[in-house]
């Protein structure tokens, strides 16, 4: 079960060169059900997620390079580039802050993962977040995939 809260970010927080990040290359084989195939540095992953908005099923199936060089081509529509940086919120929340490359360019959002609903609810965004974007399906990168930016 996959609990996140998504949000719109209008400027990049200072000093992202000291957060860790991740390079991510993603592509879409299906969006009704969701199924995702991704490189995540050198990791590969099948994703497979189910409908939902805050609340999902997310089953993650590991991939070899080989397999995902197979599917890349059989994608639909755009395939997402991003730079992932994880910055600590507090000592159980971190902001995945996803710098979108390419076509989704100057696109920024940051997820926030929860244990719980309640949690999810209780979050208090950062000064540094902008709009919650949480229950809009624009927002979804398998949505952006097909659809590009939202006007």
């Amino acid at each position: 079960m996959e609990i996140e809260r998504k949000y719109l970010i209008s400027e990049l927080p200072p000093h992202l060169e000291n957060y860790s990040c991740r390079q991510i290359e993603q592509g879409y084989l299906n969006t009704d059900p969701v199924i995702r195939i991704r490189r995540e540095d050198e990791n590969y992953y099948l994703t497979y997620k189910s409908k939902g908005l805050m609340v999902r099923q997310e089953y993650n199936l590991p991939l070899s390079a080989e397999a995902y060089e197979h599917l890349r081509p059989k994608t639909d529509g755009y395939l997402i580039a991003k730079t992932r940086y994880l910055i600590p919120l507090d000592e159980r929340h971190t902001a995945e802050l996803d710098v979108f490359h390419g076509d989704l360019a100057p696109l920024l959002l940051a997820e926030v993962e929860f244990a719980t609903e309640e949690e999810a609810n209780a979050f208090v965004p950062p000064e540094w977040f902008g709009a919650d974007v949480t229950f809009s399906t624009d927002y979804h990168n398998s949505t952006l995939s097909q659809r590009g930016l939202p006007d």
